[in-house]
């Protein structure tokens, strides 16, 4: 059977789209690890200590993030078909999960050390829930966990299970960890180990996701 020049055009593409999902997941999966696990304190005094470090590991994280948005959006357009008409709408969801978790992490490392100078008793308290802050806040404290719980669901499918489990696992723990900065205080030790124990699987569980013979394309 003779290949056409369209063809092999079509599995170029595939093939780099995949590479790049391969990289930039995992990468940024590992990005965003790092970004948790050097987070300094998170009461208004300890982030006036810390200076820039504080709004340094959100921009890490942020990154770590974005990385991972890419790589979601690569992986599908690799191999549309892959998941079937599931695929579109869980991918949808998760890639826009992680961006607008991107977009609290870059709120809350840009406004808070702000806060910190000024008003540091408010800071990650349930005063500082100003409506323009909810705006951004809510909707990714919904999507993200559920944009990965639906992937997980998806990659169950496709016998990726593992990976899936500890990426939308890590998530909910991490998520819990962040909302237990104001239930626990910002002082308490539980919001990074829960954060930190979050992000330890979902970074694992997007390594192993690259390292499937299925992510190859």
């Amino acid at each position: 059977m003779t290949t056409s020049p369209l063809d092999t055009a079509d599995r170029s593409v595939r093939h780099r789209l995949a590479t790049v999902a391969r990289l930039t997941g995992p990468a940024g999966g590992l990005l965003f690890l790092l970004g948790v696990l050097l987070h300094p304190a998170r009461d208004g005094a300890g982030i006036r200590a810390a200076g820039d470090v504080y709004g340094l590991t959100h921009d890490v994280q942020a990154a770590g993030l974005l990385l991972v948005a890419v790589g979601l959006a690569t992986w599908y357009a690799s191999d549309p078909q892959r998941h079937g008409r599931a695929g579109l709408p869980v991918f949808l969801t998760a890639l826009a999960g992680h961006l607008m978790w991107l977009a609290v992490i870059v709120v809350d490392g840009s406004r808070n050390p702000v806060m910190a100078r000024f008003a540091p008793e408010v800071v990650h308290t349930h005063e500082d829930m100003s409506p323009g802050v909810m705006v951004i806040v809510l909707p990714g404290l919904v999507l993200f966990p559920l944009g990965s719980v639906l992937l997980a669901r998806l990659l169950a499918r496709t016998g990726a299970t593992l990976p899936g489990l500890l990426i939308a696992g890590g998530v909910l723990v991490y998520i819990v960890g962040s909302l237990a900065v104001f239930v626990a205080g910002p002082r308490s030790g539980w919001v990074q180990g829960l954060e930190v124990a979050g992000a330890l699987p979902y970074a694992a569980g997007l390594v192993m996701l690259a390292l499937r013979p299925g992510a190859r394309t």
